[in-house]
């Protein structure tokens, strides 16, 4: 038996098939789950695009995660849809262009806040939709890169990723007693339109195919997307607030 099978899972961060929730949605829908993307906005048509490429092809739900709105809209649709929810894939992160290469001191407050919002405290948002939905337990599993350190350029997407880290943690203690878990997956860096996004990633890139112990392909996302759907699975019943390291084991070395 496949290790998804019966399992409704919400899918967000799908643009491409070169998204890291892409691979994850394929991968359950291949272990027996039955998906839902969430888009929003412009890049609707293009998850809508995407999605066709799925099989069966899912449908896509409207979801800004800042707006209230549609947190309901989407619990009320999975309720009316599913009854329940097992699982979700949180693979949300957007910071404002000041927020991110060679000058950590050039935002402000609001710019900050935006980043902190859409990549971090979206992750409780998210838990908001889906926990009360969660009537069998369940298992919320977030992307992150990792935010033990510092990184050149990163700047405060950085900070939003150690906040969503802690927030992991917290969100662990607190639906333990529903028998929801939430993880997190720190994954290497890949080749995907929100890499793109960030000056000087390239050299990240380099950097972690020179060094990662097992090695790194930056255009194979599978060990990822594994990792995702294993955790979202019942193979980890007491695993939770845990981050979990797909990087050829780069994390373990020191500078």
């Amino acid at each position: 038996m496949a290790i998804l099978e019966g399992k409704k899972l919400l899918i967000t961060g799908v643009l491409t098939a070169d998204s890291l929730a892409y691979g994850v949605a394929e991968l359950a829908q291949r272990e027996g789950a039955e998906v839902v993307l969430t888009s929003f906005g412009r890049p609707m048509r293009l998850t809508e695009r995407t999605a066709r490429k799925l099989d069966p092809v899912p449908d896509v739900l409207e979801l800004d995660v800042t707006n209230a709105d549609h947190l309901q809209a989407v619990q009320a649709e999975l309720k009316e849809r599913w009854g329940r929810v097992d699982g979700a894939l949180h693979a949300i992160g957007f910071a404002p262009e000041t927020c991110l290469g060679d000058d950590f001191m050039a935002p402000d407050w609001d710019d900050v806040a935006t980043a902190v919002q859409i990549s971090a405290y979206s992750l409780r948002s998210l838990a908001d939709v889906v926990s009360p939905l969660m009537t069998e337990g369940g298992s919320l599993v977030g992307l992150t890169f990792d935010a033990t350190v510092s990184w050149p350029a990163y700047n405060w997407m950085g900070v939003a990723k150690a906040a969503l880290e802690s927030l992991n943690r917290y969100l662990a203690r607190e639906l333990g007693s529903q028998q929801i878990r939430s993880n997190l997956v720190a994954a290497g860096p890949m080749k995907t339109i929100a890499a793109k996004s960030i000056p000087g990633f390239a050299a990240f890139e380099d950097e972690w195919q020179k060094r990662a112990p097992l090695g790194w392909d930056v255009t194979n996302s599978e060990g990822v997307s594994k990792a995702c759907v294993a955790l979202l699975s019942d193979w980890f019943p007491q695993t939770t607030g845990s981050i979990v390291h797909v990087d050829g084991g780069y994390h373990t070395i020191g500078a």
